[in-house]
């Protein structure tokens, strides 16, 4: 059996713990309490250390799902959990301008960290909005070459079609 680390990061309220809840086979660690700062408007949750799950997407591999807090004041929390990860997904939110900014240098920060794999995926995106996405492609400075993939993080198959178009690009990076 193969495991792979895989980390899903991204801005403040893009919809990591979320993705993470929505393929996981066990019950999600999460470490998500309740938003006490001024900036955060609307209150709510947010993970302050990181959320675990696991999903088997073949008898040979394991896919171990490591979500990274998205606001910045837990970076330590980014270093810690990219040790020994395969690839990361950067989540987003499509129509958050705010997020779309944070995301970028979350990109620069984790391709620092560890030269691996990584898809973008775009939430909140129909697949078929291709306006959308060359507006987030463009905004975050993506190359060509990085998927940037639609996704609605509730639904089981569309996390699981990102994640196997990150799978697919660890598969190619060691080939």
């Amino acid at each position: 059996m193969q495991s792979v680390k895989v980390v899903v990061t991204g801005p403040f309220n893009a919809g990591k713990t979320t993705f993470i809840k929505a393929v996981s086979e066990i019950t999600v660690l999460s470490t998500e309490r309740q938003v006490s700062d001024a900036s955060s408007e609307g209150g709510g949750e947010t993970t302050v250390a990181m959320d675990f799950g696991r999903i088997t997407v073949s008898d040979d591999v394991v896919l171990y799902l490591f979500g990274t807090p998205g606001q910045e004041r837990f970076s330590f929390m980014w270093e810690t959990l990219s040790e020994g990860m395969l690839g990361f997904v950067l989540l987003v939110d499509a129509d958050d301008r705010e997020s779309l900014e944070a995301a970028a240098s979350m990109i620069e920060f984790f391709k620092g960290m560890s030269d691996v794999p990584y898809v973008v995926a775009a939430n909140k995106v129909a697949a078929e909005d291709t306006d959308t996405l060359q507006s987030v492609r463009t905004q975050l400075g993506l190359d060509e070459a990085v998927p940037l993939l639609p996704v609605n993080a509730r639904d089981k198959d569309s996390v699981k079609a990102v994640l196997l178009g990150l799978l697919y690009e660890i598969l190619e990076s060691m080939g």
